[in-house]
């Protein structure tokens, strides 16, 4: 459970299809981790991402190209409420977290998804609803509080 400054995201682990990912997420929840980490970029339609890092990259790249793509087919992977993490290797410091807010076709190309929002829609929409410079960063900080995690039976 994400505890945002907006209220909780609830989220569902893939660890059968995204085994190694999903260790290193839950590893570094229990090192409080993303405690206090801001939502860097919100792209309404798109994508909110929480990280480490303050480039662009993906999401920069999926604003470009999202117009062109808006009328293809999309696959499970590629839904809206899909959490993910950038294919791009980091470090056990870095880690770089997104929820997907649209359907975006080619998902698979630039995240690995490991989970899902199983509650916390509106939340998500909410957060996806903030003002944003012309970099996609949020005029005024909003984050992850804290996660708990929750076994599920």
């Amino acid at each position: 459970i994400l505890d945002t400054a907006k209220g909780s995201i609830t989220v569902e682990l893939f660890k059968d299809s995204s085994l190694e990912v999903v260790d290193q997420f839950l590893d570094l929840c229990q090192r409080g981790h993303f405690n206090g980490m801001l939502f860097r970029h919100v792209i309404k339609h798109y994508v909110i991402q929480a990280g480490d890092s303050d480039k662009l990259g993906a999401v920069e790249d999926w604003t470009l190209k999202g117009k062109q793509y808006s009328q293809l087919d999309t696959s499970l992977k590629h839904e809206a409420f899909m959490l993910g993490t950038s294919k791009v290797k980091h470090d056990k410091k870095e880690f770089e977290l997104f929820i997907t807010t649209a359907p975006i076709p080619d998902l698979n190309e630039k995240l690995i998804v490991f989970g899902k929002v199983i509650k916390g829609e509106d939340i998500v929409q909410e957060i996806e609803e903030v003002d944003t410079d012309e970099h996609y960063r949020p005029k005024s900080s909003i984050g992850i509080r804290s996660v708990n995690l929750k076994q599920s039976i």
